[in-house]
């Protein structure tokens, strides 16, 4: 079975199509700067990278993903009948949707109320969603969530300390994200540590420009550093992570700013990007540091402390953990920054073989923890759209035999 994976951002789409039978990308690439000025899609397959002319919507984006698919030269799939369903990354799954779900005109009318959950992102995902069932209206589309995975969160973990009745009247929660690589990864460590899912405890910190960690018991999610939105937790690339809520206020009475005008501040101009003045990318960061750039410097500092922070707390929910594991593009690739996090952590258990850190072969599963360590630290690559994909194509196989029914 051929799966298209589909990532709808608010100026771009991210596409992969995978052989479910290898569980191996076909092609892959990025509709880039959608309805924005010289717009492009890039596209990969067979080692090799074309590029196109891009598009004004996400609907015409979509169609041109499609030709490209489908083109007699450098297409990949001969028509869209060896395409047989459509996996599609939604941020917000609010308290309605705890696991995937086969899309239909209800399950979007319930997308649609979530948007005040997820005002960034889920217009973006909606309208990707209706583009693909536009061009594709005989397969399956499946939506899978960023908050399923943390769906299994007890209520003292996910509540907040407000007023009990505003709480559930306007569903006021931590909801978590980035639930396909958390659950990706915690899968991958079922098999690695060898023990059954329900006995795999460990923390895991995905690092990115976007960062949160969870905390993993039994092989289900029982804490994670996002919130409501993915602005809560780690100080990440161009987000403030945890701050006092009266920074708002303090914000807006200062900066003569509305309460959207500062959230979007604390979404797009904060995090690493606010405090070194460079950049959000860690790797330009961390060049900055190398030449005595003291801001740089206290970037990087802020980030590994906060991830730091929330693994020691995590350690103390779990009563000690049985991996962390790092994830993400600067958690598989950040050697310093792994350091920086779990490099003297021997009391707790945790001791980092640094020479292993250093000189670990990337995008492959690497041990990088001391032999007398009590708590195994990993280096695992995630991988979010293979996790969709296999959702997408459990639904699609059930939903074929309901018919054959």
């Amino acid at each position: 079975m051929k799966i298209l994976v589909v990532n709808a951002g608010s100026s771009s789409l991210k596409y992969q199509l995978l052989d479910m039978e290898t569980e191996k990308v076909i092609a892959k690439g990025n509709c880039e700067r959608v309805g924005l000025t010289k717009p492009f899609i890039s596209y990969k397959h067979d080692g090799k990278e074309m590029q196109f002319p891009g598009a004004k919507d996400h609907q015409e984006a979509i169609e041109k993903v499609l030709q490209i698919l489908t083109n007699k030269e450098y297409g990949v799939v001969k028509n869209l009948d060896e395409i047989e369903a459509v996996g599609h990354r939604v941020l917000h799954g609010g308290e309605i949707y705890k696991e995937s779900v086969f899309v239909d005109k209800k399950v979007l009318k319930n997308l649609e109320s979530l948007i005040p959950l997820g005002p960034l992102h889920m217009p973006a995902n909606i309208a990707g969603i209706r583009a693909c069932m536009s061009a594709m209206p005989k397969v399956p589309h499946v939506a899978v969530f960023d908050t399923a995975f943390h769906a299994t969160m007890p209520e003292k973990a996910y509540m907040y300390a407000i007023k009990y009745e505003d709480a559930q009247k306007y569903h006021i929660r931590k909801y978590g994200f980035h639930g396909s690589s958390h659950r990706f990864i915690t899968l991958e460590m079922a098999k690695i540590l060898k023990k059954p899912l329900d006995q795999v405890n460990i923390i895991v910190a995905h690092i990115g420009n976007g960062s949160s960690v969870t905390a993993v018991k039994g092989g289900k999610s029982v804490d994670t550093t996002m919130g409501l939105t993915p602005l809560q937790g780690m100080v990440m690339g161009t987000r403030s992570g945890d701050v006092d809520p009266t920074v708002v206020q303090y914000l807006c009475k200062n900066k003569k700013m509305n309460v959207d005008e500062v959230i979007t501040y604390l979404n797009k101009q904060s995090g690493v990007l606010g405090i070194s003045g460079v950049d959000s990318d860690m790797r330009s960061v961390e060049a900055g540091a190398a030449k005595g750039n003291k801001r740089c410097q206290l970037a990087l500092d802020m980030v590994a402390y906060s991830c730091r922070k929330f693994i020691g707390s995590y350690l103390a929910v779990l009563n000690g953990a049985d991996a962390i594991v790092f994830t993400g593009g600067v958690g598989e690739n950040g050697a310093e920054t792994r350091e920086a996090i779990v490099g003297d952590m021997e009391n707790l258990g945790v001791v980092l073989d640094k020479e292993k850190n250093k000189n670990f072969k990337r995008g492959q599963v690497e041990l990088i923890s001391a032999k007398k360590s009590k708590v195994k630290i990993y280096v695992v690559p995630t991988n979010e759209e293979l996790m969709m994909a296999r959702d997408t194509q459990e639904i699609a196989k059930n939903l074929k035999s309901k018919k054959k029914k």
